[in-house]
């Protein structure tokens, strides 16, 4: 797996990490690539981690 897209423990908000998803899918007009998807999914599972982070130290 690419260091690039950390597993557990994201370091990055999720604003953060929702500006990069933003971002890869303005680059790739709207339909991704098998690598884009890849990309992608790691960084919906990064966001939902950085989500439940924020909810776990609110709570």
């Amino acid at each position: 797996m690419s260091p690039e897209f950390p597993t557990s423990g994201s370091v990055r908000s999720a604003a953060e990490v929702n500006e990069q998803i933003r971002a890869l899918w303005r680059r790739a007009g709207g339909t991704l690539s098998a690598q884009e998807r890849l990309e992608y999914e790691l960084l919906v599972v990064e966001w939902a981690e950085a989500i439940r982070e924020q909810v776990i130290k609110a709570a």
